[in-house]
């Protein structure tokens, strides 16, 4: 009886419903929509619902579709009615299926309860997000917006200008938060690529919806409408939106335009596997790196960048980086910096690398203030010094006395207003150790920063080690002095005068604290190729001061020669070689087309009726600047200078110092416009004459020879 009352119907099977499918025409014209096979009607619906009430009323599992010994038949009849089409039902003419005998009881006892899962706090769901962790997108006009989850980074090549639209991302220790000014940033190839790392923030108090309506305000100046949505979709929780624009300015084109800076900013060849992101961030000038290629820190240095961050928070230290040629000095001192101006308005930076500069040309000592952050190699980003002496040549060797006067002379201006770092040179043995020796003991840093890796070992430079070593210069005396200011070697030129004791009182002399860092920054620097790499790195750091006459505004490039240059007459200025000696005859042969410091010397030159005015000794005095001797006019007795200096300025001007440092050769190979010989290059040298060789002072001629015709530019 049970069994009657359950109406079963057979139902078509998959293959006859498949062909039935097949048959149908594929365009109907009716707004009803087609149905899908395994779709249910209501109708059907509710008759399989009828019946599975009633297998259930009869003791059936119906949940399980297994059935109990009453409805043994009812539940796999009601699995069987899931794609029943319609039409006249067919009565069921197969036999009763026959009662199945009773399970046997389950003995296993019974599981234990789950306690109840514990209530969790309520959150704001997530934005969606798509599966790529950085997505990117082209905006047109030279744009790209970036995705950047929290904890990623995007290593890059190339020059951008970087917007961050909404969240924090973090670039060379730099912070970067949203509604911030953009900033300009330089991942050349000449050092290790930069990269934009997502900084987490804390979790607005804002609800899903406020969030997606401040993102899209905050998109609204930049995008359309359809970017975004696709930003607002593809949003990464807690993540930040950064813009990326192509970026092209007069420094960028001036340098670009020169041989020995062209390849610098320029992208590598095509790789062998490339995507639609390859050639999407190429029309921004942009190529995605690997993570090792960009700047690698070691625990010790992140521990060592912590504590000197803490300390300099609190008040005014003196930071002294020492440590071998390539080990990351400069690029350790660039971060430091970036990181401090995250909560400090300035840095005092003394450069005492005479070499390899950071915001100067080569060759100069040089104290500045630094408050904007640096996002690039030294050649990006020139600054104005606040004191500065140039010494004329890349290495201070056998002339050590001039060298440490010309550091006490320039330090004598530092205020104790901010934190100072003093980069040193990476001349670290033999003499080279006992000169920074010396230093330490001048300048009385209370932390000296060590830097050593790959195989370089050196005296760790402790204070019980300064105490007990002698330098060049000081002897290894323990006495109690200011700073270490009371030195008799060197005088008491460096004696703080009563007003500055009085606002920055200096504690007696108790050594410094060493903080070793175990370098492990890349460098492809060695023995063999560091000349090479070095001079490299001079002229473009020359290129890059002289970028500084080009007009603000972007435009057609101006060459070197098309410039008006200065006038200055022969007997407003003194002159000076600084690396060797030259005769009174031939002075204004090395003075034409050189490299030349534009200084102020205490001496006054209006009793000077001709000229040129020469100096017997190389004077310790202000550089205001550089410049190019462009040319020498002897009929009128003017010196004509190409300088970036303003003419209010260059009045104070009244001595000039020539040195080693040379112009880089693609100013003087690359001048366009002139037809015939290029002015200043010749290949009709003679080397046999007295006097004359590949080397004159200390500057070096590879491929071609700078002669100098005449006095008188053409």
């Amino acid at each position: 009886m049970a069994d009657a009352e359950v109406l079963l119907r057979r139902v078509p099977s998959r293959s006859s419903w498949q062909r039935a499918r097949k048959a149908r025409p594929h365009l109907l014209l009716s707004r009803r929509g087609r149905r899908r096979f395994g779709v249910l009607t209501r109708g059907e619906l509710r008759r399989l619902r009828r019946r599975l009430l009633r297998a259930h009323a009869l003791g059936g599992d119906w949940k399980l579709g297994v059935a109990a010994a009453a409805a043994a038949g009812a539940a796999p009849a009601a699995s069987k009615c899931k794609a029943r089409p319609r039409g006249r039902p067919t009565p069921d003419t197969r036999p009763a299926p026959r009662p199945e005998p009773e399970p046997a009881p389950d003995t296993r006892p019974a599981p234990r309860p789950r306690p109840a899962p514990r209530p969790r706090p309520e959150r704001p769901p997530p934005l969606r997000h798509s599966n790529i962790t950085q997505p990117t997108r082209d905006l047109g006009s030279g744009r790209v917006l970036l995705l950047l989850p929290t904890g990623e980074g995007f290593t890059f090549s190339g020059i951008c200008r970087v917007t961050c639209i909404y969240g924090q991302v973090e670039i060379y220790g730099h912070i970067i938060k949203q509604g911030q000014p953009a900033r300009d940033v330089y991942s050349t190839y000449t050092h290790s690529y930069l990269t934009i790392n997502g900084v987490q923030y804390p979790e607005p108090d804002k609800s899903e919806k406020e969030t997606r309506r401040e993102i899209r305000a905050l998109l609204k100046p930049h995008m359309k409408l359809d970017d975004r949505n696709w930003a607002i979709q593809n949003f990464p929780p807690l993540g930040s939106m950064v813009l990326l624009e192509q970026l092209r300015t007069p420094a960028v084109d001036f340098m670009s335009f020169y041989a020995c800076a062209s390849y610098v900013f320029l992208q590598e060849n095509t790789p062998v596997r490339t995507n639609a992101e390859y050639f999407l961030l190429k029309k921004i000038g942009l190529r995605r790196q690997r993570k090792k290629k960009g700047i690698c820190f070691s625990e010790s240095g992140l521990c060592a960048m912590e504590e000197l961050v803490s300390v300099c928070c609190d008040g005014c230290p003196v930071i002294l980086l020492c440590g071998a040629c390539d080990i990351g000095k400069s690029t350790f001192s660039r971060i430091l910096i970036n990181q401090l101006l995250n909560s400090l308005p300035g840095v005092d930076y003394l450069e005492c690398d005479l070499g390899q500069t950071e915001f100067t040309p080569p060759g100069c000592v040089a104290l500045l203030n630094i408050t904007e952050p640096l996002l690039g190699p030294p050649f990006t980003h020139p600054r104005r010094p606040q004191k500065m002496v140039y010494y004329g040549k890349m290495s201070c060797h056998n002339d050590y006395e001039n060298y440490i006067e010309m550091i006490k002379y320039v330090f004598r201006d530092y205020k104790r207003e901010s934190p100072l770092i003093i980069n040193t040179m990476g001349w670290v043995k033999d003499e080279g150790l006992l000169l920074l020796v010396d230093l330490i003991r001048v300048l009385s840093p209370n932390y000296v920063v060590q830097l050593s890796g790959r195989g370089r070992t050196m005296s760790a430079l402790t204070s019980e080690y300064v105490e007990l070593t002698d330098g060049l210069y000081t002897k290894s005396k323990t006495k109690r002095r200011h700073r270490g200011f009371e030195i008799e070697e060197f005088g008491d030129s460096l004696e703080l005068t009563d007003e500055d004791k009085d606002c920055c009182p200096v504690p007696a002399f108790t050594g410094h604290k060493l903080i070793a860092v175990h370098s492990e920054f890349i460098c492809d620097k060695n023995e063999k190729n560091r000349a090479k790499y070095n001079k490299i790195f001079r002229d473009l750091a020359v290129l890059g001061y002289l970028s500084q006459m080009m007009p603000p505004v972007p435009g057609p490039l101006t060459p070197l020669h098309s410039l008006t240059p200065y006038q200055v007459p022969f007997n407003a200025v003194a002159l000076r070689i600084t690396h060797a000696d030259v005769a009174p005859s031939h002075i204004l042969c090395a003075v034409n087309a050189s490299w030349v410091g534009l200084c102020k010397i205490v001496d006054d030159m209006k009793g000077y009726t001709r000229g040129p005015i020469l100096l017997a000794q190389n004077p310790i005095c202000d550089c205001l600047g550089f410049g190019i001797c462009r040319g020498i006019d002897m009929d009128q007795r003017l010196y004509h200078i190409l300088t970036p200096l303003p003419p209010e300025e260059l009045k104070a001007v009244n001595c000039l110092l020539v040195g080693a440092i040379p112009i880089p050769h693609c100013i003087f190979k690359k001048q366009p416009g002139p037809e015939g010989t290029i002015p200043y290059v010749t290949t009709d040298y003679n080397l046999k004459l007295p006097g004359a060789s590949e080397k004159i002072g200390d500057r070096e001629y590879e491929h071609s020879f700078l002669g100098y015709k005449s006095y008188k530019r053409k």
